[in-house]
């Protein structure tokens, strides 16, 4: 199942059907008309907001949440709330799109009112690192962006083709990925990180679950016996040192035995956006040392 849904990101087949140049299908189901690419965009998640940029867009992003911090230039643009969207303020900015992601919660009430508006809301429901990639080109498409988008999607698959050449040979590491303590979750086979974890080299603890972030017991992380633990960090999301340091009374852990608790960037490894290749050769390096160490200057 691995190998079959790896070489899938490398075919660069469209992910999401066009039912017409001006209709669109979103993740969820949902057919969006545009009468002509969007010149008016509204962002509702970070990892959106990035590939906005990323095709090739700037003045046309007119309103994002308060944790879209990248690009720099995102942290300019007008805010139209935090993880609760403000209705009135996007109302406001007059978009011609808005660009949700799942994962980040949409309230209804606000899916009714821009529907009723008649303002085109599209929902992206990333699974895997292909409907990520799929995602950039379809963002493209949207915004009449369409070349940057596949020049951009063509490099991540170069870059991931090359990881995934040096890692083959690695011997997979148990790993188990921290998203949060209390109650301590992690992510299963529905979640596109735990398809980052494969690529890099890891063998997943808790991937026999195809809850996307199930919730686990202590018990059963101590039986599974991790060898490396890691730790997304950032400055708007991650987990706090106190409690990654709280790990090492669990000493009967190899991770801990072997002080192999990694951290890695929060916003490489949680946002489905276009650095996630970068957010799986940050694990692969986390996980596999010795195979960066004498190429790419470390």
């Amino acid at each position: 199942m691995v190998k079959r849904r790896q070489q899938g990101i490398l075919t660069g087949m469209p992910f999401m059907a066009n039912v017409s140049e001006k209709t669109f299908t979103d993740d969820v189901g949902r057919r969006v008309y545009l009468a002509k690419p969007a010149r008016r965009v509204v962002s509702l998640a970070p990892s959106a907001t990035e590939i906005l940029f990323a095709v090739g867009l700037d003045s046309e992003v007119v309103g994002v949440t308060t944790f879209c911090d990248y690009p720099p230039a995102a942290k300019a643009k007008p805010k139209i709330g935090s993880s609760i969207q403000n209705l009135e303020a996007i109302i406001g900015l007059k978009p011609d799109l808005v660009l949700a992601v799942k994962s980040e919660i949409v309230r209804p009430d606000i899916l009714a009112k821009l529907e009723q508006l008649k303002i085109p809301i599209f929902i992206l429901s990333p699974k895997t690192i292909e409907d990520i990639l799929g995602h950039i080109s379809t963002v493209g498409r949207l915004v009449g962006h369409d070349r940057d988008a596949r020049v951009v999607a063509q490099g991540l698959r170069e870059r991931l083709s090359e990881l995934r050449s040096r890692m083959a040979s690695v011997k997979p590491v148990r790993v188990f990925y921290v998203v949060n303590t209390d109650p301590l979750i992690s992510v299963g086979s529905g979640s596109f990180i735990h398809q980052m974890l494969e690529l890099a080299g890891g063998e997943n603890i808790v991937g026999h679950t195809s809850i996307p972030y199930p919730k686990v017991s202590l018990e059963e992380v101590l039986r599974r016996d991790p060898e490396v633990l890691l730790f997304p960090v950032g400055t708007s999301e991650g987990i706090p040192e106190v409690e990654q340091q709280r790990w090492r009374k669990w000493t009967t852990i190899s991770a801990v035995a072997h002080n192999r608790l990694h951290q890695v960037k929060a916003e490489l490894v949680n946002r489905p956006g276009p650095r996630a290749i970068e957010g799986v050769e940050v694990v692969a390096r986390a996980l596999h040392p010795g195979m960066f160490s004498r190429a790419s200057g470390g």
